[in-house]
């Protein structure tokens, strides 16, 4: 494992990617906050961790955001690694979501994210150590029909990480931008429970480890961006020289 400190704060540890990253760094010994809106969620992601501490926490409520970190600190000690995981992938083509959905998913997916940022990466790049790891998909790189709005949300969470990442660069904080394809989680179910794009369907979902294991690699090798799975920095290739193919191929799957 890359982690070479003692405490992470992981967004969205109540299911999927946030759970199973906590209960990994707690079999390491790690001391780990879990936080998220799901208090059910949380306590089933602690159950039987000693190393787990659990906070409430909406990542949309910056004052909220700051204030969990401050507590994180005050229980376990100075955060050396952060997983921005929490997200919702609620689908349906843009003219017909709600407003409200829609903004909903920014909010949530990408300011939850910058605020998160703001009340924990300044006191790991003042202590010169620590990962920072944020959690985008191919859905910010691969725009498709059904997936606006995710895709918008995305899309901003590639860029923020980008230019975060090269405004401190040699500062001692190692930084991941995590683009996976279609992952076995909860968060999948969203976009089934809603409509789900039969493109998706070429792509099988891979293993939430399998990500987790591209970020160690990543972050061991001095990496920024984790690809992980088959053909996806194919995927990213193509949709950077042929979109039109891409297009092409969504339209003809998609039937209109």
């Amino acid at each position: 494992m890359a982690f070479r400190g003692d405490v992470a704060f992981i967004t969205g540890g109540g299911s999927g990617m946030g759970r199973l990253a906590a209960r990994n760094l707690a079999r390491e010994g790690k001391k780990v906050a879990a936080l998220d809106v799901n208090e059910e969620g949380l306590a089933e992601t602690a159950a039987g961790y000693e190393g787990i501490a659990t906070y409430t926490l909406d990542v949309t409520d910056a004052a909220a955001v700051e204030t969990a970190a401050k507590q994180v600190e005050a229980d376990l000690g100075p955060i050396d690694r952060v997983y921005n995981a929490a997200a919702i992938m609620p689908l349906g083509k843009l003219l017909d979501q709600e407003l409200t959905t829609i903004h909903r998913i920014m909010e949530i997916n990408y300011n939850g994210l910058v605020n998160v940022t703001r009340f924990t990466l300044p006191g790991m790049l003042e202590r010169g150590r620590g990962d920072f790891i944020n959690f985008a998909s191919m859905a910010g790189w691969l725009p498709i029909l059904y997936m606006g709005a995710y895709n918008a949300s995305k899309f901003a969470v590639v860029a923020f990480s980008e230019v975060l990442y090269h405004e401190n660069r040699g500062k001692g904080v190692r930084f991941a931008c995590v683009c996976p394809p279609p992952v076995a989680t909860p968060l999948l179910q969203q976009g089934r429970d809603t409509v789900w794009p039969k493109a998706l369907d070429d792509a099988p979902p891979i293993e939430p480890q399998e990500v987790l294991d591209a970020i160690e690699q990543t972050l061991e090798s001095d990496g920024f961006w984790v690809f992980p799975g088959r053909g996806t920095s194919l995927g990213w290739r193509l949709r950077r020289w042929l979109p039109d193919l891409l297009w092409s191929r969504v339209h003809k799957v998609e039937g209109f």
